[in-house]
Order: structure tokens, then C-alpha cells, then sequence
């Protein structure tokens, strides 16, 4: 149940027409897994702590440094040098002392990353890199958990959800990860941020759109983006968004899979 506290720090959501209370009670039960907790990963636990989801399981493995804080915006100067998981724990804290956040300062890897998914409802990708994308995404489709995935580069962003898990109205299976990107880019093809740079509120737009489809998945309402593919222009703000599809050559639900 919701205390009286509660119900007032909600009310702007308990208000609105399809989530009203009952999807604020599910937030409240829901755990989510945010994996990083830098550019992306810092909106994400921001918003999903302000809408009340019950747990949040924050895994990081830096510390806060100088350069960060031009888009890392839950960490401040103060918490340069410190994990960035208790920076974010404090945050946290600061802005809805109803939520739980269980710290994880540990890099996900093939050893880690099956026990991290046991028991969250929805998994969020704030990762910088392919090697992490790829092995999370593969994790969560066999523990049947939906993914919501977001990248940047200087001054664009994609933004995806995966579920396939599940089937689409047609009965194919939902494309997984590897159905959008087969395959890796050659190392050394995509700078790092270190090196190309990215636009810091960029990362803001992209991680507040992903805590917008982890709200939505847990309070069941709208279509998330199963099957397509937001990408974002900063320069020419323009937002666009492509389709994509189950391909049965896919590794993972494909045909040639037992």
C-alpha cells in the first residue's frame, strides 16, 4: 500500500488517466537493474527514483572523476573519487528516501551477469560499450527479462526495448539484439567518448527516455519500443524511428537454434 506521503509525491502520476494508482503500486513492487551509472545510467536512476519504482540495483565499477560531471548529473565536485554506486546511492536518497538502491561495484561480465538479473523485472543498459551491450543483451533474453538499451556519440542517440522472449501479435518472436546488430563494429571503428566527446545533455535526453519505457513496461501502458529503433539528431533535432525485425538467422531464437 501507499502511506499518505506517498500518495502526495505521486499524486501527479495517481492522477493520470491508464497509470493512476494501481500503476504506481506496481512501480513501487518493481526492482530494476541499472547497469552503469555515468552519462546514461544517472537520468535513468533520477527518474526512476523520483516515480517511486521500489528497488533500484545500481552496478558500477569507477569512481567519479572531474570529467564526468559535465553529464553524469546525479554525482557533484564533492564526490569526485568515490564509487560511483554510493554517489548515486546518496543521490538517491536525497530524492525519494522510499526507494531502496542496492549498490554493485562490480563490472558486469559473463561470471556476474546471470546472478544480477535473478529476481528485477525490467534490466536498463547504460553501458559505453559493445562487448558489455552484447553480453547483457544475451543474458536477458535467456532469463526472459525485457532490456531497454540506449547508446550515444557525440551528437546522437538510439534507443531501443528488446522482449524476445516474447511474441508479437503475428506469433513471430521479438527481434533480439543481434537481429538490429549481427555483429560487433571492428575495434577502433566507434571512438570512445574520451576521445570523440559527447554532448552532455544528449545523454540526459536518451537516459530520461529510457526511464520513460522502464515506466511504462512495469505500469503496462503505451507501446514501448519492441521491434523499433529511435534515433536521435541532436544538431537538427529530428527524431526518427526505423522498424526492425526477428530474423531467423539470429543466434539466439532463430530457426537453426534447438
Amino acid at each position: 500500500m501507499l502511506s499518505e506521503s506517498e500518495l502526495e509525491r505521486y499524486a501527479r502520476h495517481i492522477v493520470l488517466r491508464d497509470l493512476g494508482g494501481p500503476g504506481q503500486q506496481r512501480l513501487k513492487a518493481a526492482r530494476v537493474l541499472v547497469v552503469g551509472a555515468g552519462g546514461l545510467g544517472a537520468p535513468v536512476i533520477l527518474y526512476l527514483a523520483a516515480a517511486g519504482v521500489g528497488t533500484l540495483v545500481v552496478v558500477d565499477d569507477d569512481d567519479v572523476s572531474l570529467s564526468n560531471l559535465q553529464r553524469q548529473v546525479i554525482h557533484g565536485t564533492e564526490d569526485v573519487g568515490r564509487p560511483k554506486v554510493d554517489s548515486a546511492a546518496d543521490h538517491v536518497a536525497r530524492v525519494n528516501p522510499h526507494v531502496r538502491v542496492e549498490t554493485r561495484r562490480e563490472r558486469l561480465g559473463p561470471d556476474n551477469v546471470d546472478g544480477l538479473l535473478a529476481g528485477v523485472d525490467v534490466v536498463v543498459d547504460g553501458s559505453d560499450n559493445f562487448e558489455t551491450r552484447y553480453l547483457l543483451s544475451d543474458a536477458c533474453f535467456r532469463a526472459a527479462r525485457p532490456l531497454v538499451t540506449a547508446a550515444v556519440s557525440e551528437y546522437d542517440g538510439t534507443l531501443t526495448t528488446l522482449a524476445p522472449h516474447e511474441r508479437g501479435p503475428d506469433g513471430v518472436p521479438n527481434p533480439t539484439y543481434r537481429c538490429l546488430f549481427p555483429e560487433p563494429p571492428p575495434a577502433g571503428l566507434v571512438p570512445a567518448c574520451a576521445v570523440a566527446g559527447v554532448l552532455g545533455a544528449l545523454t540526459g535526453v536518451m537516459g530520461s527516455l529510457q526511464a520513460l519505457e522502464v515506466i511504462k513496461l512495469i505500469a503496462g501502458i503505451g507501446e514501448p519500443l519492441v521491434g523499433r529503433l529511435l534515433m536521435v539528431d541532436a544538431r537538427a533535432m529530428r527524431f526518427e524511428t526505423v522498424r526492425y525485425a526477428w530474423s531467423p538467422d539470429n543466434p539466439l531464437n532463430g530457426t537453426s537454434v534447438p
